[in-house]
This record gives structure tokens, sequence and C-alpha cells, in this order.
């Protein structure tokens, strides 16, 4: 089974949308619905956002950005905290195989010192073979916005930096992607739940009741067309 499946084009991508980043919610209430284990729905929605991330490269977007493990999910039972991080070791070693497949580059997001040493390693090795790829795919593993704030402010600090909003978005973990223009979170919740805080000033928000597994690129091109039927007016008229 190839790494992405392929997609053709549904919608068109100007400059006005670059980046955009994924709550990728609903994974255990898929299961649940359908009398699974909860680690079954996130198998399916690692499926899915391998879809969708492939759609995006068709699409030709600079930046992705998907909320992956938040520094909350590790109140979740041992097993399926254990099931997440298989998918995602199984998923890098897949990535590693399939490099001539797509263009992406990789960026794990969050606080990596609790993962488990040889997740860590994978991560840093795929980060430095595909710093050159064209599309940039962040994945928020261990990842709180707040953490990520303090993170930066401690750094301005210890190198004596001056705080004002170009250095703290420097100093934060997506310095290298920028800012998302739209995040799109899926499962019916209408938050964003500790993600991109700073990131997310300007972004346009869209919202669906749809979960993850069953979400992919027509999906995505509904709210793509909604992106570019609002006016992003930043303070003005």
């Amino acid at each position: 089974m190839p790494l992405f499946i392929k997609n053709k084009k549904s919608v068109m991508l100007d400059e006005r949308l670059t980046h955009i980043a994924f709550i990728m919610d609903g994974n255990g209430r898929w299961a649940t619905s359908r009398g699974l284990p909860r680690e079954q729905g996130h198998r399916a929605g690692a499926k899915a956002f391998q879809n969708v991330a492939q759609y995006c490269e068709t699409l030709g977007l600079k930046a992705m950005t998907v909320y992956a493990f938040s520094t909350e999910n590790w109140k979740r039972p041992a097993r399926e905290v254990e099931a997440i991080m298989d998918l995602l070791e199984e998923y890098i070693d897949s990535c590693e195989k399939e490099l001539k497949d797509h263009s992406v580059q990789f960026h794990f997001i969050g606080d990596r010192t609790p993962l488990r040493p040889a997740l860590r390693s994978k991560m840093d090795r795929l980060e430095e073979i595909t710093q050159d790829n064209r599309m940039i795919l962040n994945i928020a593993v261990n990842y709180g916005a707040r953490a990520e704030l303090c993170r930066a402010f401690e750094t301005l600090k210890s190198e004596g930096q001056t705080i004002n909003e170009q250095a703290i978005s420097e100093a934060l973990y997506t310095s290298h992607s920028g800012d998302p223009d739209m995040i799109v979170r899926t499962g019916g919740d209408l938050r964003i739940s500790n993600f991109l805080l700073w990131q997310a000033a300007y972004a346009e928000l869209y919202f669906t009741d749809k979960l993850w597994p069953d979400f992919g690129p027509s999906d995505l091109d509904a709210a793509i067309r909604e992106f570019y039927s609002r006016q992003r007016r930043y303070g003005g008229v």
C-alpha cells in the first residue's frame, strides 16, 4: 500500500492560503460508534491523515500542521497512548521507505523528552533527511501551546533578548513555517484546545461535525472554499 493515496486536485490555492493546521478530533468516538476499540479509531485516523497530507501536497500547499498528541493526552489509558506512539513510529518507518514518492519536509514540534528514545531518534533522522523537501509538515507530539509559549519566553530571557512579537514568533516551534491561515477542527467541538494559541491570532477557524477518520479531500475542498468566501480584514475595514 502506498504511503499516501493519490488524489486529483479539486480546488486551486493562491498566496492567501499557504498553511493549514488540523485538529484531528474524533478517532475514539468513530471507533466506539462502531463497537471497536479506541485504538482502531486511531489507526483509521492515521490513514485519513496520510490521505489528507497527500492531497495537501498535491494542491501545492506550502505548510501543514497537525495536532497528533497533546500534553494532556497522557491522561488517556496507557494502552491507548502506547497505540498512538506505535502508529507514529510505524508512520515514520513508512516515510523513510517511500521518500522518493513525495517531497515533504518533516518537523516534529513539542517536547520530546518523555518519548521513548527509539522514537526520538527516528524523529531526528526523518527531519534530517527531508530538510530540503518542499512542503513543510509539522506533526505536534506532546505539544501544548501554553507550554510552547513558556518555552519561548524562557529562551528569550536566557538569551537576553528583547521580548516583542517578532522575537516571540521566532522562538516558537513553528518559526520555520509561519502562522496558519486556517485551522480546521473535526469532531464537532468548537474550541482549539491549547493548539497554536499565538499562531492562531488571525487564522480562519473552520469546524465540522465529521469525525477525523471520515474526513477526506472533498471535505478539505469544502473548508478551502469556505476560507476563500471570507474577508480577512486583520482589524481593518
